[in-house]
């Protein structure tokens, strides 16, 4: 069974890739054999934020660690759950919810509005970056210091929520700032699973990513280049220097989404073009296939260059 680390940086293979299965996964998938398949559990909707920035070395993007075993990969762009409280953000400007589900390709536009606005409030958690400003032209600043800190804090432990922290500063979701990219579901055999929007952003000018004071372990720019040239190595797992991380290559720490959208941001000419390219917001579920060794791998139905690939975004 082929595996995704041997393929080279900006390389498509037509029809079908297979990735290899983290540990927290090969226990599940064993056990999913095991017992014969069952209905998998109900999947918790998510949304993950790439951000982007130019580099001399080509376009970078910002990774952190995940602890728990998280369905979005022990490696990954910022991102959580939706929560109830997400419905209680009505300010903001740029495409109204109508056009973003039509964008995301749902009819539901109450799904669409709560994905919108957790990708949002995810990445101002867990980087404190804040697509959100006073009118449409603007955008916050300043937002780097200990009171901020303890505006993330509060609001990741649950204790105030994103929507009041808006009111307080007079602050609108910035909406234009976001565009969609894809759309995953876990696979089956998963004990915790996710139905996960992708979307990608810049930083604002004088924004600058940093961790959670409470949780934040591990988390930089990386030239996206750089690490699926390294992906076949432990580099990436060594430099965070877990018990979890430590010794395993790069399709050990991320997910199937991560990686596939790791090859187009290395494939893309910026962040201009990346962000402008008109893709459509194809849907992906890595299934479990058993090798004739008895070995595991996620099969992923890969979409055609036309729709949206590397080679269109070079």
């Amino acid at each position: 069974m082929p595996n995704s680390s041997s393929t080279p940086a900006g390389v498509r293979p037509a029809g079908k890739r297979y990735f290899p299965l983290n540990a927290d996964q090969r226990g599940a998938a064993e056990t999913w054999v095991e017992f014969g398949d069952r209905t998998p559990s109900k999947p918790r909707k998510a949304s993950s934020v790439v951000l982007l920035k130019d580099s001399p070395a080509g376009l970078k993007t910002y990774l952190t660690y995940r602890p728990g075993g998280s369905p979005l990969g022990t490696v990954a762009f910022p991102g959580g759950t939706i929560e109830v409280a997400d419905d209680d953000v009505t300010d903001w400007v740029g495409p109204s919810p109508t056009a973003w589900a039509k964008s995301m390709g749902t009819d539901d536009i109450g799904l669409a509005k709560r994905h919108v606005v957790a990708a949002i409030r995810e990445v101002f958690e867990e980087t404190g970056i804040l697509l959100a400003g006073s009118d449409a032209s603007g955008v916050v600043e300043g937002i780097s210091g200990p009171e901020w800190m303890r505006a993330r804090e509060s609001i990741a432990a649950q204790e105030t929520t994103f929507a009041s922290l808006l009111e307080r500063y007079g602050l609108a979701l910035r909406t234009d700032l976001l565009k969609p990219l894809s759309h995953w579901t876990s696979p089956d055999f998963a004990h915790r699973r996710f139905d996960t929007r992708y979307f990608a952003a810049t930083p604002p000018v004088n924004q600058t990513p940093s961790l959670l004071t409470s949780k934040g372990v591990w988390g930089r720019w990386v030239c996206a280049a750089d690490v699926l040239a390294d992906r076949a190595t432990s580099a990436l797992g060594d430099e965070i220097g877990l018990p979890n991380t430590a010794g395993l290559a790069l399709g050990e720490l991320v997910v199937p989404s991560v990686e596939i959208i790791l090859e187009k941001i290395a494939a893309a000419r910026g962040c201009i073009a990346y962000l402008n390219h008109k893709r459509p917001i194809n849907e992906y579920q890595p299934k479990l296939v058993v090798g004739d060794d008895g070995g595991f791998s996620l099969e992923v139905a890969t979409a055609p260059a036309s729709e949206g690939g590397p080679c269109r975004e070079r």
